[in-house]
Formats: C-alpha cells, structure tokens, sequence
C-alpha cells in the first residue's frame, strides 16, 4: 500500500493528511502558534504522529515563513526546511508552486518558490477536475481567491494586488481592520482600532461559529463564551456589555460580518474582471467555506465543497475541505 503524507505548514495551524492508494484516509487540524517559536512545530508534528506515520513519502507546502520569528520570508522558509528534514523521517518533497515537487536541497536554493504556495496546490488539483472554476478559501487568516484554470498572482505581493488574497480570516482577524465604524442602537459609531476582539467573537456573538475551528486564545486571554465575547465586542464600543440587549449587539455584530463578506466578494469581482476569466462554478474550502458558499450564491455560481470536488469519505469530507492545501499537496504527489 502506497502511503503519502501532506502537510500544510501555517503560522497558526499544522494541517495534514493522508492519503493510502490515492484515496484520503485521515485529515486534522493542529494548533501551531509558530509566534511563540519553533518548539511549537515540533509539538504539532508530534501529535500529528498518527496520521503520518508510516509514510513513504511526505508533500509540504507552507505559509509559516511569514511568522514574526524570521527576519525574512526567504530565512523563515529555509529554517522551517530544515526543522522539517530533521522532525520528519522519509521523503520529503516541497512544493514549489507552478514547477511542482523538488527535494529539501533544491528548495533551500529556490525559497521564494516555496514560500506561500499552498493556494496553487489547491487551485492546481481543482482546475484538474472542476475546470473553469474559481477557489475561495476562506481560512482562520486569510482568503484565498483563484481562477484555478488561470491563476495570476504568484507571490503574496502580487496577490494582494490582484484580488487573489484578502487578508481576512473567520476567526482571527481583528475587528477594527474589517470595520472603523458600526451601527448601535439606531446611530453610527466609531469603534477603538485596537484588537479588544476578532471575527471569532462576531460568530460566537452571531451563533455562527462552530465549536471545533477556534484553536487559538481569545484577544484577552479569557474564554469563549457568549458572555465573554460580547464583553470584548462591547470593549471596542468603549462600553461595557450589560449598556445594551444582546439584539442590538448582535445587530451591529452582524454589521461587521457583512464587512468582511464584502471584501471577499470584492476580491471575488476584481478576480473575475481580468479579461479571458470564464467562471462556470466556484469550489469553497477552509473554516468559512459555508460563508464562501453564500458569496458565490449572491454571484448566481454553483458552489461545491473541496471535499465533496475530490469525493471524500463522508467522515472526512468536513476536515478534507477545511484543510485543503494539505490534501491537494498529498493527492498531488501520489498521482507521480
């Protein structure tokens, strides 16, 4: 039996999966706030332990690079190969976006080939079996947005320019860079741009957000309650939550959510307006992909999940979605 792991290396998360006979097996999520040090992705690797193990072959692709600790994209991406290569045992093989896999040594010489190239495993796997179609994933960080057939933007630079990354994320993001202002008790009000709480709490305020998807700890390191979330919220009113009823909060919650929503399906417009862009149905992905399937519903597109695209076993299809680069990566190199 053929065995391939795929990793997905973020700044916040480990994403990996396995695939046995070009067939997912098993797909998780691990908390890995590479903020705090490279001792957390060892810690993530070694619970990811179960599902890799026994993998002849390892396909990487990661986003890390960009966390605080390097000084430069090109250091972080040539320090996290390394710690790959002594934490992980087999082959490994890096993806290095439109020109494939290569070895761990050939990656040190080309890092900017490396260095957040997890959207083109996805948009290349897609394009194979739902053609003319456009990628959102919408993640805990950001938004990823491709004509998969066509992509444009290689690098984060270009992509921020394109329309092909929003950055903005369901659960991390801060709320005063999604909204400066927002609607309370029938006035308009301008909120603290400081992060007393993200765009998790807007989904707990909301009832939204599923229970399994916030790995990280709250803005001010207290719970996840309702009651919790709302006192964030409230905090960046410069007020307290008990000054006002849930309803109204969760007025101007929504509010807020809308905002976010926009700017995707901004992205989304700005993708489509590139001249020969012919899109015929959008592939969601990531912790939003429900809320992605509304962008695309608002668009009169046809949405269907990443995992159902690549005809998961039913127990995986939720995770297959959510953690699309690491599997796009592993059925990528299992097809070699």
């Amino acid at each position: 039996m053929t065995i391939v792991a795929g990793y997905d290396v973020g700044g916040a998360h480990l994403k990996v999966a396995r695939i046995e006979n070009g067939r997912l097996a098993a797909v998780r999520q691990i908390a890995c706030p590479l903020w705090h040090g490279l001792d957390q992705l060892d810690a993530a690797l070694a619970s990811a332990a179960p599902i890799v193990g026994g993998a002849a072959i390892h396909a990487i692709t990661m986003t890390a690079e960009l966390t605080e600790i390097f000084a430069s994209r090109e250091e972080g991406v040539v320090a996290l190969l390394e710690r790959l290569r002594q934490r992980i045992a087999g082959d490994l093989r890096i993806f290095v976006g439109l020109k494939g896999f290569t070895d761990v040594q050939a990656a040190r010489g080309d890092p900017l080939s490396v260095a957040s190239a997890n959207f083109l495993a996805t948009a290349r796997l897609v394009a194979e079996r739902q053609p003319r179609a456009v990628l959102i994933d919408f993640g805990s960080t950001t938004t990823d947005i491709v004509a998969c057939d066509r992509p444009q933007g290689l690098s984060d630079a270009e992509r921020l320019q394109t329309g092909e990354l929003v950055y903005t994320g369901l659960t991390r993001t801060a709320v005063p860079s999604v909204a400066t202002r927002a609607p309370l008790a029938g006035q308009w009000q301008g909120l603290a741009r400081d992060t007393f709480a993200t765009m998790g709490d807007v989904r707990r305020i909301l009832g939204e957000l599923p229970e399994d998807v916030d790995f990280h700890a709250t803005a001010d390191g207290r719970g996840k309650s309702l009651s919790e979330s709302l006192a964030r919220f409230a905090r960046g009113f410069g007020r307290d939550a008990d000054m006002r009823h849930l309803t109204t909060w969760q007025a101007s919650a929504a509010y807020v959510a809308e905002r976010q929503m926009r700017s995707i399906h901004d992205g989304v417009l700005q993708v489509l307006s590139r001249p020969g862009i012919v899109a015929e149905a959008v592939v969601v992905a990531g912790i939003g992909a429900s809320t992605a399937e509304r962008i695309a519903s608002r668009m009169n597109l046809r949405a269907s999940d990443f995992g159902t695209l690549i005809d998961a076993p039913d127990e995986h299809r939720l995770w297959a979605t959510r953690c699309a680069p690491a599997v796009s990566v592993a059925l990528l190199q299992a097809k070699r």
